[in-house]
């Protein structure tokens, strides 16, 4: 029997596979390099997947990723698609 540890893992790489190759390689990056606003409405593992892969967060620090609900986030970026800015809205 495997440890809850190893079943949040597993789903954490499935989520990080989907978010990634799925939607930001097929969806979001195209718009974002044809200069389109894109905005992203989800939770939970897909976001921090997500914020993971735009910030460049490690393995290590991803789950200390304060992520408050309903907080929306704008992200910048250059025209390679590297985080230049990150401003928190609302609070």
């Amino acid at each position: 029997m495997q440890r809850k540890d190893s079943y949040e893992i597993q789903s954490y790489q499935r989520v990080w596979h989907v978010v990634i190759s799925t939607f930001w390689e097929d969806q979001i990056a195209p718009k974002l390099l044809d200069g389109k606003n894109v905005i992203i409405a989800a939770h939970g593992n897909s976001l921090r997947a997500l914020s993971k892969y735009i910030e460049r967060i490690s393995d290590d620090d991803i789950m200390n990723l304060e992520m408050a609900t309903g907080e929306p986030v704008v992200y910048d970026f250059d025209d390679k698609l590297n985080m230049t800015n990150k401003t928190k809205l609302g609070k």
